[in-house]
């Protein structure tokens, strides 16, 4: 079976147990700020697991896009270096939320291993959580008792609370788990070794290994350490796509398979170099460091590449400097090992999204946008690699020469912090020449940076006061004042500034999201009124910001938004949508937004396009959406419409969203998309649109800012006043481009003019200072000091070089505007049989007019800043030269 088919056959077999088949969530989280990617099949269903939403459909399968690559879970330095092991995975799962528990789950794993699959029963063995006395949870014999249904008992084992117990986290949903392993050793391999399958599940075996992990989840663990009974009974399994696909081709190494051996096979189309696989037996260091490469290559490229497709570019930050690394860790193996000094990665993506484009769309849809953007952050790496390992070359050689096992610690933060090297690619580096790297003085280099930037925005909260019990409900779609309760409230303080955060029961106040800027307003009753500066979004509610509490903070209030700045906002928001509609049509469908930016003032809109909008296409656009501004469109709002619904609504979904089971739906006339931000209730509120400028932001990223309504007012009044004042300076006449073309003309003449004089003055000095050149021990010296220009200068020293061809050294000192310049001049002959060099002569002499420079060995220039040390500097330049 391909891998492919076998994919399918695992969504076919439990389609047929009643389970509704999923899409893959985006690997990319882009609403949980505890975590930056999806890392577990059951991410995505964390609201249902903490009872926040329904669990309808109760029984669930899916394929899911995971990332291992930082925390707890953190495969990268394995990654190439085994057979089994990767950033990027699949990870095959069917839930159950208060359906079937232990029986059900067990036996239908053992259905599609054995029966749908094949599988040797013989090889399969499965664990069991061995219990745990301290926390008084007795050994899981109802998970054993279905098992003995399948397996002999020698092929039960009991498993630690470290393999056999999992938890979300230090707090929440958590349960015994049963683990399936499989024993792929060849015959000559288990009579070599003596031992079981038994004997070396969990024993990191890499042809024993775990494919299935079936998760029990029937716990809460409490802040205070115990545990409790979930309301609802949860079966949550994985399964490790790339290493079933291994099994089923009877393959050693997950790299073997149909899987990765297509990206290979290009690798090796690329570089000219050999693949061997596990089946061809031993090789050489040289061959095993080219294996390697190649895998760490597959691999990531497939991380990369989702990781784009996701909507997550490469960056300085958090989930973005995460893809930056693992795509800088390719290119340096590339590079080392591959001999690949130019982009390489990038060439690869064809391949991939031949091979895994049916199965995950997105990589078709976005595979334009992944090429351009892993070509340029590979050409940016290439630009700084070469230098940084020399640098890294030269410090270990130095180490080397001590006798020193150890590099400095501030030296790999120099590294990371001018070269962009990740410190495990520095430590990668150096273990591979036997070198270790302080990790602690490095820590301590990047706690100072971090501290450096978080002085400036340090922020201390208060715990939360609770008031009242309730959940807050958002109104601001409806209304822009509303009766409310204060909910809770905590103290803030960031920068010796207090201010307090605010929950409320019922709110009309929008909180920021979606690019989309937090409404302010006030908070009244008869007794006072509370400024509300800012609203933020918190836990899916909006957090409302005061510079002070109310006397009472139980009284009842009335929360009123400051409408012209709402409206202007609502504006700009509808906009950004007639704009995307309108960029479709002028520049094609390959668009799609990539982030937006909303507020009162201006707006941002971020979307995929491989070129410089030209400014014929973006007059086009701004017709196109003042055309539907002043059609006056009235909004059409569909809330809480079924995700599949809204689609046949024509709403556009965005590749690296997460959607709910239900959504809110925006339409103005042809524009239609999911959206839960506030709009104008008709596009003719907007008034007028005006786009202000548009620029890249990253490979095949384009920007336009763009301004509305009164905001537009007020870019036409500028322009105006800004034309007058241009019209004024040439005595208001009428033709003024013309006038304005004739000016430059003339600037333009008069400046070659000027050009054609100064060359034939340069040449006239140049000749005189020739025929006055001193003969000081059989070389003709040129010392001279004038006011002049520095390009002249510079030409000056070049026409006597051209005039004076052995035996001569000119110096000549300028000064322009009141800063000094220094020129040094040599003949080559000087050069060569008398060691001189003009760059070590200017440096030194630069020092006495406070000032620096250098050159080549015949020429050289410095600049200083003060101009009373000319004389000196000159006379110093002769004196080195040792005449």
């Amino acid at each position: 079976m391909t891998a492919n088919e076998i994919r399918d056959s695992f969504k076919k077999f439990f389609e047929s147990k009643q389970h509704a088949i999923v899409p893959s969530a985006p690997m990319v989280i882009k609403d949980d700020p505890t975590l930056m990617f999806t890392n577990a099949g059951m991410n995505q269903w964390k609201d249902i697991i903490l009872g926040t939403r329904e669990p309808e459909p109760r029984r669930r399968a899916d394929t899911q896009k995971c990332l291992r690559v930082s925390g707890k879970h953190n495969d990268l330095e394995e990654v190439g270096h085994d057979t089994y092991h990767h950033t990027m995975f699949e990870m095959l799962g069917n839930w159950s939320f208060g359906d079937y528990f232990k029986e059900g789950a067990i036996d239908m794993a053992w259905e599609y291993l054995v029966d749908v699959l094949k599988l040797n029963p013989e090889d399969l063995y499965v664990t069991v959580f061995e219990g745990s006395p301290e926390e008084n949870i007795p050994r899981d014999d109802e998970a054993a008792k279905y098992w003995s249904k399948h397996v002999p008992e020698d092929h039960i084992i009991n498993g630690n609370k470290h393999d056999n117990f999992w938890e979300m986290g230090d707090t929440g949903p958590c349960g015994p788990c049963s683990e399936i392993h499989v024993d792929s050793r060849t015959p000559e391999q288990r009579k070599a070794s003596g031992l079981s399958g038994r004997e070396l599940v969990n024993k990191d075996d890499p042809q024993v290994i775990e494919i299935w992990n079936i998760v029990f989840m029937q716990f809460n663990r409490k802040a205070d350490g115990s545990l409790e009974p979930l309301s609802m009974n949860v079966i949550d399994t994985g399964m490790g796509f790339e290493r079933l696909v291994r099994m089923l081709q009877g393959k050693h190494s997950n790299y073997d398979t149909d899987i990765f051996q297509p990206i290979i096979k290009a690798e090796e189309q690329i570089t000219g170099l050999k693949y061997t696989t596990f089946e061809e037996g031993e090789v050489d260091k040289a061959q095993d460091d080219i294996n390697v490469a190649m895998r760490v290559c597959a691999d990531h490229l497939r991380a990369v590449a989702f990781s784009i497709a996701d909507g997550q570019l490469p960056s300085n930050a958090k989930a973005g400097y995460v893809i930056r690394r693992i795509l800088r860790r390719a290119v340096r193996y590339a590079y080392t090992f591959l001999g690949q000094k130019e982009s390489f990665l990038y060439k690869l993506v064809p391949t991939l999204v031949h091979e895994m484009g049916d199965a995950f769309p997105e990589l078709k849809a976005q595979q334009q946008l992944i090429s351009k953007v892993m070509k340029e952050e590979e050409d940016a790496f290439l630009r700084t690699l070469d230098k940084g390992i020399s640098l890294l070359d030269k410090a270990m050689e130095e180490l080397k020469g001590a006798g020193k096992t150890e590099l400095d610690g501030v030296q790999a933060f120099r590294l990371f912090d001018t070269y962009g090297f990740p410190l495990d690619l520095t430590e990668l580096i150096c273990r591979e020449n036997g070198f270790t790297v302080n990790e602690a003085q490095f820590d301590v280099e990047m706690q100072k940076q971090k501290e450096r930037a978080r002085n400036a925005a340090a922020v201390e909260n208060s715990d939360w006061v609770e008031l009242a019990q309730g959940e807050q409900q958002f109104v601001g779609y409806d209304y822009t004042e509303y009766e409310c309760h204060i909910l809770r409230y905590r103290k803030v303080t960031q920068k010796k500034n207090e201010f307090y955060e605010l929950v409320l029961d019922n709110t009309p106040f929008y909180g920021e999201m979606g690019g989309q800027v937090g409404d302010c307003g006030v908070l009244c009753n008869e007794a006072e009124t509370i400024e509300i500066i800012d609203t933020k979004r918190e836990n899916n509610q909006s957090v409302h910001i005061v510079k002070q509490l109310p006397k009472d903070p139980s009284a009842q209030f009335m929360a009123c938004v400051d409408t012209d700045k709402r409206d202007a906002s609502a504006a700009n928001h509808t906009a950004t949508h007639l704009l995307d509609y309108a960029l479709k049509q002028v520049l094609g469908d390959h668009v799609e937004q990539k982030g937006s930016y909303v507020s009162p003032d201006t707006l941002r809109f971020d979307f995929s396009h491989f070129q410089k909008v030209t400014d014929e296409e973006l007059r086009q656009v701004e017709r196109l959406v003042n055309e539907m501004i002043r059609e006056d469109i009235p909004l059409d709002e569909h809330r809480d419409v079924p995700f599949d619904e809204a689609k046949k609504l024509g709403a556009i979904a965005l590749f690296g969203e997460k959607y709910g089971d239900k959504v809110r739906v925006v339409r103005f006339g042809p524009s239609c998309e999911f959206c839960g931000g506030i709009h104008a209730k008709a596009t003719g509120k907007i008034g007028f649109f005006k786009i202000v400028s548009e620029s890249s932001v990253a490979a095949g990223i384009r920007r336009i800012e763009a301004k509305t309504g009164k905001e537009c007012e007020e870019l036409i009044y500028n322009t105006e006043d800004s034309l007058r004042a241009v019209r004024a300076f040439f005595n208001n006449a009428k033709d003024l481009q013309g006038v304005i073309a004739k000016y430059i003309e003339e600037h333009d003449a008069m400046k070659k003019d000027i050009e054609q004089f100064q060359a034939q003055r340069v040449q006239a000095l140049a000749q005189e200072l020739v025929g006055k050149a001193r003969l000081v021990n059989g070389v003709k010296l040129i010392a001279d000091q004038r006011a002049m220009m520095p390009n002249a200068a510079k030409d000056l020293v070049f026409k006597i070089r051209e005039m004076m061809t052995e035996s001569f050294v000119c110096v000549v000192g300028s000064v322009f505007d009141g800063k000094p310049m220094l020129n040094v001049m040599l003949s080559d002959d000087m050069v060569k049989d008398h060691d001189l060099n003009a760059g070590q002569l200017v440096r030194e002499a630069a020092k006495l007019m406070q000032g620096g420079g250098g050159g080549q060995p015949h020429y050289a220039s410095a600049g200083g800043k003060n101009p009373d040390g000319l004389s000196a500097a000159i006379d110093k330049v002769v004196e080195l030269a040792s005449l």
